[in-house]
């Protein structure tokens, strides 16, 4: 029989990847959620591989879905914890006031182009 190849690794990997962005875009939230799908079908796969191992040739691609699956969720589970605190300390406040006071000083200090 013709070895066939596990149905959600591939989405997995990209899952877990693009958690990566959803980390850095949506104060962690984004990075859970892709994350949290992408452990789920690796798990899946993974599942469906131990009871027919000799069916199935890409488990390397489930096991690597996973380790990046892993790795998105704790960025963004620290991302977001740290967002939360922030907000809950109001020095998210304080962090983007003093950002646009230094863009509005880094305009004011270029020359006009004539």
């Amino acid at each position: 029989m013709e070895q066939q190849k596990l149905p959600n690794a591939l989405i997995s990997i990209i899952l877990g990847i693009t958690s990566f962005i959803g980390c850095c875009c949506t104060s962690g939230f984004g990075g859970i959620v892709l994350s949290g799908i992408a452990l789920f079908l690796a798990k899946k796969d993974e599942k469906k591989y131990l009871e027919n191992p000799e069916n199935y040739s890409n488990y390397g691609q489930v096991k690597t879905a996973k380790i990046i699956a892993i790795i998105g969720l704790i960025l963004g589970v620290i991302t977001a914890g740290a967002y939360l605190y922030l907000v809950s300390t109001g020095q998210l406040d304080e962090l983007r006031e003093n950002y646009m006071e230094m863009l509005s000083e880094m305009q004011e200090a270029q020359p006009a182009a004539e």
